[in-house]
């Protein structure tokens, strides 16, 4: 049975997070996560890259649209050897829709809507909710983790500077 804690809350209530809480120093752990219906990305499409990965709740909600479009906007000043990956378990079909209509080209999005794989892999699977806890991780080229973010609050905004800042360490 996969570990669960409860060290986070949704607008002051308690909720229970499934899976490890990843430190500095780990090695990520790989992930599958759907492109779209059938195609899938693993962490190892974007292996000898730094990776900032992004992880909301709902693309279609207002702290994880803004959280999108602020990556989004960096993108293109961190250079070709960064990806930015933003997961959540909105099915593809939701996550294409949100990027054509928000004009999203720099950021990555995949979805966690099959299994929860990455929520539980990562420590950010909410059981009560079956979707994925705000949190950021940025993962050296050797798939090291550099910087976690788990959020204490999933109605807040991670701290964009000093993601971007352990972005910008490793380039």
């Amino acid at each position: 049975m996969a570990q669960e804690r409860q060290t986070a809350t949704f607008k002051g209530n308690p909720i229970t997070l499934v899976g490890p809480e990843l430190k500095v120093g780990d090695t990520a752990p790989d992930f599958t996560l759907n492109k779209n219906l059938l195609e899938t990305a693993s962490l190892q499409d974007y292996a000898g890259k730094i990776k900032l990965i992004s992880v909301v709740p709902s693309l279609d909600t207002g702290v994880c649209d803004a959280q999108t479009r602020r990556f989004n906007q960096e993108a293109d000043s961190l250079g070709d050897n960064v990806v930015i990956l933003t997961v959540s378990a909105d099915l593809p079909f939701a996550q294409a829709r949100w990027c054509g209509a928000s004009g999203i080209e720099g950021v990555i999005t995949l979805s966690d809507y099959k299994n929860n794989s990455f929520g539980e892999a990562y420590g950010v699977l909410i059981k009560e909710f079956a979707i994925d806890y705000r949190a950021i991780f940025v993962v050296d080229a050797d798939n090291k983790i550099r910087y976690v973010e788990y959020l204490n609050e999933m109605t807040e905004h991670p701290d964009y500077d000093k993601a971007l800042a352990a972005v910008k360490e490793l380039i």
